[in-house]
């Protein structure tokens, strides 16, 4: 058997084992047929050593992550500990405990019982997700902890009332999926795929108010708060926005439900999910040549009698997650579980805390303290290694796998700086946390033309930096958060198949808040991403670049 031939093989073998994970999770259709992995306590959680161990062997920048996870053991009998204190104080915990705490970047309303009032509305509403789903997710991220999978979030920088369209759902959607096929066939893991989507209308902001020609009013908060609209009305605090947030994310779950379902994520169809700017850009070139090869391997795993039709190859899981600042919301939509007795924050799969409100002594910390959801946390290079552990204690108390997400941002040269610091932290404490990159909330500049921007190459040098420092640590590099659209729009500067230049942001410019990598800038990255989790497996480069 000659070289080639013998690599294709290889291939389609690597292709099918690793869309079995990655394509097989538990969608949102199969709530009732997942298992908490966390309620089962399992061995391979609390000691990841045991059936690991051989595939560590078979690689050498594994051998860093056997040292990592001795310190399992450590960790839970700590979290046994953790638990007493935890079982304690979750009694003293309600919905609305966070109420009794400092609450920042919250907005203030003219009439409290007006609040009051939608509160209650959404009380009684559906939830728009599920408990059963979020211990799935769970499940998923507990593998990310571990270095057995990665996790991509991705989507708008804050969600629109006017610009909602099922087409703007559909381009992001199919966006991720088409990053998230990257790094699966590119890294050999399966890819857990979560959109900052369905709830991401809230924004925390630097400054109150607002000031344009002498005139000082509200600053936009969202459109979940007020209206972008400089104008007194508009910014007027409303809190039935709430309500109108809530519906327009019923609308987009099932958009989401449906795509994800429904057989538009059939892995068969890659060519059909190139949107029309990808397919006409260099990059779209690439991921034509790219699919060819994903469907030569389907051809020939056919050939050997695979079902190709079945849910492994024509659904995937897809999660949601959003920012929790605007806590009469939140609150107003956590329910009790039914089958374990815990709440849930049921307006999204996954929370996350942001820099501005994550003190521990705050309303917001409060709040994600008391839910099941799996949380993450936003870190700049401000955070001290000591605090990020007490944020950890409080977030996680029990230290369990896929409960919490370290969201990283801090630019790449600070990140070089602090970030071995809190890593190194995290290890000695035998602490389980997913490693996120966000590498574009650190690196956004504004124009001399009056236009915020953020330039690709900052973007590209952050994400590089991130993979080098957990290479250099031993640690897995668990996922990246982007801001990112389906849409072509010029919002950030720079790529390099696609440049785009200052002078080009007023051409397609259409953020509400902060600017947004756009499809092909996305793609790009992913290959990037995915070259570089093949060089950490020990595989060889994808060479799309080469003459077949």
């Amino acid at each position: 058997m000659n070289v080639t031939v013998f690599y294709f093989l290889v291939i389609c073998l690597t292709l099918y084992i690793t869309s079995l994970e990655a394509f097989l999770l538990p969608s949102f259709s199969s709530t009732s047929k997942s298992t908490s992995l966390t309620s089962r306590k399992s061995s391979k959680i609390t000691n990841p050593e045991g059936e690991n161990n051989k595939n560590r062997k078979k690689n050498d920048h594994t051998k860093a992550m056997k040292k990592e996870s001795k310190t399992s053991m450590k960790a839970t009998v700590a979290s046994e500990v953790s638990s007493k204190k935890a079982n304690k104080s979750q009694k003293e915990w309600s919905p609305t405990s966070w109420k009794k705490f400092e609450a920042r970047q919250m907005p203030v309303y003219d009439d409290p019982d007006e609040v009051l009032r939608v509160e209650e509305a959404l009380s009684k509403s559906a939830p728009l997700v599920f408990a059963g789903e979020c211990r799935a997710l769970s499940e998923q991220l507990a593998k990310a902890s571990m270095g057995q999978a990665f996790v991509l979030m991705g989507g708008d920088c804050a969600e629109s009332f006017k610009e909602f369209h099922v087409d703007t759902v559909r381009d992001t959607f199919r966006v991720i999926l088409q990053m998230a096929l990257i790094l699966t066939y590119g890294g050999s893991l399966p890819v857990v795929k979560i959109g900052r989507m369905a709830g991401q209308f809230a924004k925390p902001r630097s400054e109150p108010n607002e000031v344009i020609d002498g005139v000082s009013l509200p600053s936009y908060r969202g459109d979940i708060i007020n209206g972008e609209a400089f104008d007194e009305e508009s910014r007027k605090n409303d809190p039935w926005r709430m309500l109108d947030a809530y519906h327009q994310s019923t609308q987009t779950l099932n958009i989401l439900r449906a795509f994800a379902t429904g057989g538009y994520a059939d892995i068969s169809r890659l060519h059909a999910w190139n949107l029309d700017f990808v397919e006409k850009s260099g990059e779209g070139s690439r991921y034509r040549k790219f699919a060819s090869k994903v469907d030569e391997s389907l051809r020939f795993i056919k050939s050997i009698g695979v079902d190709t039709s079945s849910e492994t190859f024509n659904q995937v899981s897809f999660y949601t997650a959003h920012e929790c600042l605007l806590l009469s919301y939140e609150s107003a939509l956590t329910r009790e579980d039914s089958t374990t007795g815990k709440y849930f924050d049921c307006s999204s799969h996954m929370l996350w805390v942001g820099e501005r409100t994550r003190q521990r002594d705050g309303a917001h910390m409060e709040f994600v303290r008391g839910v099941g959801n799996p949380l993450g946390v936003k870190i700049s290079d401000k955070c001290t290694p000591d605090e990020l552990i007490e944020i950890i204690n409080q977030m996680n108390p029990d230290n369990t796998p896929g409960k919490l997400s370290i969201i990283v941002r801090m630019g790449a040269d600070k990140l070089r700086e602090k970030l071995p610091h809190l890593i190194r932290a995290v290890q000695k404490e035998g602490k389980f946390v997913v490693w996120i990159s966000d590498p574009v909330h650190g690196n956004t500049i504004k124009t001399d033309n009056g236009y915020k921007t953020r330039p690709f190459d900052s973007i590209r040098a952050e994400l590089r930096a991130f993979f080098d420092v957990h290479e250099q640590m031993g640690s897995h590099p668990g996922g990246i958060h982007l801001e990112m659209t389906g849409k072509d729009v010029t919002e950030c500067i720079g790529g390099t198949i696609e440049e785009i230049d200052v002078n080009d942001l007023n051409k397609r410019y259409h953020t509400h808040c902060d600017p947004r990598l756009n499809g092909v800038q996305a793609l790009e990255l992913a290959f990037l991403v995915a070259e570089r989790m093949r060089s950490r497996s020990g595989l060889p480069p994808l060479n799309l670049d080469e003459t077949d």
